[in-house]
């Protein structure tokens, strides 16, 4: 009995510094795992809160971090905003009209206002299937060119005229008294040598004007007028006394 009790005694010992030693490297473990956790957090924390802050810092400071650079964008779109109302502006300014100007929207007014009424007698006097063809052109060309040129000049404030001049007028009744082959005859020549002169003009007025409604005019007039050109010599009935009359006409002098 004294034997097991003294063999009990020297293992107590041995035992106790056994458990202290488990005991001390658990304490050492736990210690460095949360120092460990800790340096984490720590080297997490600035960047977390960099993260978090950034679009404020770019709000409210003058960096180029966060929002900073969709402020500038902003500042970037106000004054591309602002030179284009500045375009505009100096668009709406109002462009000089001169008398060739002028003159050129009379000048294209009482052409519709007697070419219209052709085109119609061409539909009822006419023998010829492409006479009236050429006059269904006339009708509509002139047609748009009139609500064309009632449009600008009322813009422009250019005075336009109501009727066509005496020597149209007497056009229109030469016209209305022919009849089949006589009323092709007379239509295609007529109207081949009024196309012809006015063709010229509207070059002249084109290549001059500083205004752009005319410039706007006078291309669609331009595209009008060569359009007429062509179905009237399409008639096969223009002479070349016609062609002589006009190169006069528009030959410089």
């Amino acid at each position: 009995m004294r034997s097991n009790r003294s063999a009990a005694a020297s293992t107590a010992p041995r035992t106790i510094g056994v458990v202290l030693a488990v005991v001390a490297v658990i304490a050492t473990v736990l210690i460095a795992t949360r120092g460990g956790d800790e340096e984490a957090s720590a080297s997490q924390t600035p960047a977390g809160t960099a993260a978090q802050n950034g679009y404020g810092q770019g709000t409210q400071g003058s960096g180029s971090e966060g929002y900073g650079h969709s402020s500038g964008v902003g500042h970037g779109t106000e004054a591309e905003g602002s030179a284009a109302q500045d375009r505009q502006a100096e668009q709406s300014e109002p462009q000089p009209v001169t008398e060739v100007d002028k003159t050129f929207l009379v000048a294209v007014r009482q052409a519709g206002l007697w070419e219209i009424p052709a085109g119609r007698l061409a539909q009822t006097n006419a023998s010829s299937e492409a006479v009236k063809r050429a006059g269904l052109h006339l009708m509509d060309g002139h047609s748009k060119l009139d609500q064309l040129v009632r449009e600008d000049a009322e813009i422009l404030g250019v005075p336009i005229p109501d009727q066509a001049t005496p020597e149209q007028q007497g056009w229109v009744k030469q016209m209305e008294n022919a009849r089949g082959a006589e009323f092709d005859r007379i239509f295609a020549n007529l109207l081949r040598a009024s196309h012809g002169k006015i063709f010229a003009t509207i070059g002249e007025v084109r290549a001059a004007t500083q205004n752009d409604l005319i410039r706007r005019h006078a291309r669609q007039a331009n595209q009008t007028v060569l359009d007429h050109l062509e179905v009237l010599e399409d008639t096969g009935l223009v002479d070349g006394e016609t062609f002589a009359d006009v190169e006069k006409a528009v030959t410089p002098k």
